[in-house]
């Protein structure tokens, strides 16, 4: 009797109690195997450049690591190994952080401190579909965009909102770039965050993947 290959997951943490804990939990789901720990993005992707062939199916990134820290090391899986499914890990909630790790690829983003289920669920819905946002970290479901339907008409100008949106520019920045001023932009975010149904900049910048307005 054939038996389902097991779903290759690798581990970057540069705390060894937590990777070696988070291994043992992945072996306790029955479906997954951690086939390599690492303890920094410098060291996981010498490890991509002489193996090139080896499947992965999920790698699980820490995002604040000594010699190379999460976001570079998304920045370069982005560039050379942009179909590889990132679970960032932290225990940060930060939005710019989280946005930074968005941007550049990550299909999910936990925080260190999430349940057992929600991280199962979280590993099992990034192989299988693609993304995993918590209600927590995004301010909306990644799913509620999946299934919705509706055809949202977006103006021009909330189009160049929502990219510089994207991007590390706070606010008043923005409205600089677009020759506003910071009361009109408040506004074109306050009628976006209605218009998508969305709570957050998070939740923003996830419809904007999402949906192709910005590139990841």
């Amino acid at each position: 009797m054939k038996t389902n290959p097991k779903n290759k997951i690798i581990i970057v943490d540069d705390h060894l109690l937590f990777s070696q804990s988070l291994e043992l939990l992945i072996k306790s789901f029955g479906d997954y195997e951690v086939i390599n720990r690492f303890e920094n993005g410098k060291v996981f992707i010498s490890f991509l450049e002489a193996n090139i062939d080896t499947n992965i199916d999920l790698v699980l990134l820490d995002v604040n690591m000594p010699v190379l820290d999460g976001i570079s090391t998304m920045k370069w899986l982005q560039e050379n190994r942009p179909n590889l499914k990132v679970i960032a890990l932290s225990v940060n909630d930060d939005e710019e952080i989280i946005i930074k790790m968005i941007t550049n690829g990550a299909k999910g983003y936990l925080l260190k401190d999430t349940s057992p289920e929600v991280f199962r669920d979280a590993i099992e819905c990034v192989i299988e579909k693609g993304f995993y946002f918590t209600e927590l970290v995004s301010g909306m479901l990644i799913n509620k965009v999946n299934s919705d339907n509706k055809k949202i008409s977006l103006k021009e100008k909330e189009l160049v909102f929502i990219k510089h949106a994207c991007t590390e520019m706070t606010y008043k920045e923005i409205a600089s770039e677009m020759c506003l001023s910071p009361k009109t932009i408040d506004g074109y975010r306050e009628c976006l965050f209605d218009k998508l149904e969305i709570k957050t900049r998070i939740g923003l910048v996830l419809y904007a993947v999402k949906n192709k307005i910005v590139l990841v």
